[in-house]
């Protein structure tokens, strides 16, 4: 009986050991009933390993992600709300910090996967570890009011130069 009480503990400080990263969760948090705070997205699966990712740029929802460990790029930025129609897919990045304070950042063409008719030769994005962060790139989207800024700066210039030859001709 001592011995099964001495693995147990064993199995525990060993678990302890392994899972000093913040971005490994077994199992859903305790905290399902709370609404999140801030961009915190759980979609944990209560009986499997779920991982930290975060998504960052040009979709719906940014923000820190709980997923299953298998989870794919195509899936987590469907937890995301998707692509914005501004969103640059050509150039969808991984950016993957490792533990010797070394960082890798893996860029992959999405577009290569949804509009290429013939694909003969095609980069799958790399699969999600735990803290990885999903950029995704875009231009930025004027509205009316920043046209209306760039117009009214280029008319009242044109204006004033027009003044200015005026007075300038008397």
């Amino acid at each position: 009986m001592r011995l099964f009480y001495i693995v147990i503990i064993g199995l525990i400080a060993f678990q302890f050991t392994n899972a000093q990263t913040d971005n490994l969760q077994i199992g859903s948090g305790l905290n399902l009933r709370q609404p999140n705070q801030g961009a915190l997205y759980d979609y944990s699966d209560p009986e499997a390993v779920n991982i930290k990712v975060n998504v960052w740029g040009f979709v719906k929802f940014p923000g820190k992600y709980i997923v299953p460990e298998k989870t794919s790029v195509n899936d987590l930025i469907s937890y995301a709300g998707g692509p914005l129609e501004n969103a640059d897919l050509e150039k969808l990045r991984i950016f993957r910090p490792d533990k010797d304070s070394t960082q890798m950042v893996t860029e992959f063409n999405y577009n290569d996967l949804l509009w290429e008719k013939q694909i003969k030769h095609i980069t799958l994005p790399p699969s999600l570890n735990a803290g990885d962060y999903l950029l995704v790139p875009g231009l930025d989207r004027m509205y009316f009011r920043e046209y209306l800024t760039l117009g009214l700066s280029i008319v009242s210039t044109l204006v004033s130069i027009a003044i200015l030859i005026i007075n300038v001709t008397k």
